[in-house]
Parts: C-alpha cells; sequence; structure tokens
C-alpha cells in the first residue's frame, strides 16, 4: 500500500512543494464570497466579492439589474487611485468610472468589474508615481515605463472573464476604448458583441496623455482630432 506521504507530504522537496503550491493557485479561478446591495450616488447596485484564489487578491463586481444572458453592458475597469479617489486629472480614469455607472444605470442592466492589481497597467502605485514624475519631464506614458525598466502594459483579465462567468454573462456590450482589453477578454472565452466607445473631455492636463493611448497603444480616441486650445 502506498504510504499518503510518498506522493504527497513531508516527505516533498519544497521546489516541488512550491510548485504544487503554485499549479494549485494557477488552476484555482475566483471564489464569490458575498454579496451585498449597494446604494450609490448613480443608482443602487449589487457588490459582489470575489477573491481571486492564484494571488488571494480581492476583487468586486458591481451589478445593476439582471445581467445573466446576452448584451450585458459591461465594463471592465483597471484599479486607479489618483484618478478614482483622488480625482487626478492627469488621467481619464475617474471620469470614465463615472461615465461607465451612469451608462450602466441608463441601459437598466450591466455590470462593472474593478480589478484590482491594475494600477498603473498594472506596474503598481509607487512605479505608476515614478512614470508620472519622468512624464512631467518629457516623456510619454509609454516612454517612462520603458526607462524604468518595466512592462508598458502587464495587466491580465482572466479574472475579469471568470467573474463575468460567475454572473452567467454570455455576451457583452464592452465599454472601452482600448481594443486589446476586447481581444483579451475573447480569448478567455467571453463574447463581446460590441465595443462601445467610452469617450470623456480630455483636459489640458492629460491630453498628451490621452495622445500618447491613440498613438502608441491603439485605443480608440477619434474625438481627440477635434482638440483645440489644449497644450
Amino acid at each position: 500500500m502506498t504510504d499518503p506521504d510518498d506522493v504527497v507530504g513531508p516527505g516533498l522537496g519544497p521546489d516541488l512543494a512550491l510548485a504544487l503550491d503554485n499549479a494549485g493557485r494557477e488552476n484555482a479561478g475566483v471564489e464569490r464570497v458575498v454579496e451585498v446591495r449597494l446604494p450609490t450616488t448613480y443608482g443602487e447596485f449589487r457588490a459582489v466579492g470575489y477573491l481571486d484564489r492564484r494571488g488571494d487578491i480581492e476583487q468586486v463586481a458591481l451589478v445593476y439589474g439582471e445581467v445573466a444572458g446576452e448584451l450585458a453592458l459591461t465594463r471592465v475597469h483597471s484599479e486607479c487611485l489618483t484618478g478614482d479617489v483622488f480625482g487626478s486629472t492627469h488621467c481619464e480614469c475617474g471620469d470614465q468610472l463615472s461615465a461607465a455607472l451612469r451608462a450602466i444605470v441608463a441601459a437598466g442592466r450591466g455590470v462593472l468589474v474593478y480589478l484590482q492589481g491594475h494600477e498603473g497597467r498594472g506596474i503598481g502605485l509607487l512605479a505608476k508615481l515614478r512614470a508620472m514624475k519622468l512624464q512631467d519631464d518629457g516623456l510619454d506614458t509609454v516612454e517612462a515605463n520603458i526607462a524604468l525598466g518595466l512592462p508598458v502594459d502587464a495587466r491580465e483579465y482572466r479574472v475579469a472573464a471568470e467573474i463575468l462567468q460567475d454572473l452567467d454573462v454570455r455576451s457583452v456590450r464592452l465599454l472601452s476604448n482600448n481594443p486589446r482589453k476586447r481581444a483579451a477578454l475573447l480569448r478567455h472565452g467571453i463574447t463581446v458583441a460590441e465595443q462601445v466607445p467610452l469617450l470623456v473631455a480630455p483636459r489640458a492636463e492629460n491630453i498628451r496623455y490621452l495622445r500618447a493611448k491613440r498613438e502608441r497603444l491603439d485605443h480608440d480616441l477619434p474625438h481627440l482630432d477635434g482638440t483645440h486650445g489644449l497644450s
């Protein structure tokens, strides 16, 4: 008879034990932990909390109306402390978050998946602040990340797809200007029936950033063509 310790147990070397643990996390996916009513200035949502067991990262989806099935208006929003919380005008993130929530309520049904771990396109808060300093010195958002030896975009969208699948959202109308986000969701099994523009008025403080997103990161921002009077 095989001793269980010969398969998994104290007899495992530390490297193999770590590899098995990592493999388990990689296949673990998200776990729905809690669901609660969330009244907001935009309307009343359901906040559905998840734990991404691959990295023990807490995630949340704001759900408005009945979203199971097809064509739910959906925003997959990357965490941005400076824009979403502090109201920074360096980027358009806070404006987009507000616009997305208003659009979902106006549509009568939809989901906003708020992704933690995406700060600064996935490089983290302190690195993002360093990159912002380099942008003040004249680099664009792509050049700043490269100058710091960091990825231009390190975001991963598997967890967003898993959350949508848990909510039984089978296809989405995606609120986004980023074709790479659409492609990522498609790779992870989410049908994107339509990509809905989420355009907000540019400001003097973020026009260079927005132009870099259009020219360097392929964001679809046609409204910048008619921008005048901004540096």
